[in-house]
């Protein structure tokens, strides 16, 4: 059974940082891209990072690229998205998520999610 958990949500002003984590339990595979989705009040759900366990090859949505940083830790079965310069705009919960597809940014091609941890960015 796959379980995947994520800390590390909360409120900081914006210009400020915050760094998510998420940890991965089950059997996983070299193959898989792990990914941080978000999804604000009203808004369809967003990719926002993923990058692959074997390789560490990352992709990024536009509004987020030079701002977040999405990495792995293999050892520990943790995937990281460490947010810098944070913007209003970027508030929303934020959704861990595991795919069997090659860094792909489509929703539904990630077959299991974590409970999502809210980030507040206030003004």
């Amino acid at each position: 059974q796959v379980q995947l958990v994520e800390s590390g949500g909360g409120l900081v002003q914006a210009g400020g940082s915050l760094r998510l984590s998420c940890a991965a339990s089950g059997r996983t595979f070299s193959s898989d891209t792990m990914g941080w989705f978000r999804q604000a009040p009203g808004k369809e759900r967003e990719f926002v990072a993923g990058v692959t366990w074997s390789g560490g090859t990352s992709a990024y949505a536009d509004s987020v690229k030079g701002r977040f940083t999405i990495s792995r830790d293999n050892a520990k079965n943790t995937v990281s998205l460490q947010m810098n310069s944070l913007k209003p705009e970027d508030t929303a919960v934020y959704y861990c998520a595991r795919s069997h597809y090659h860094l792909s940014k489509r929703r539904d091609d990630y077959g299991y999610w974590g409970q999502g941890t809210q980030v507040t960015v206030s003004s």
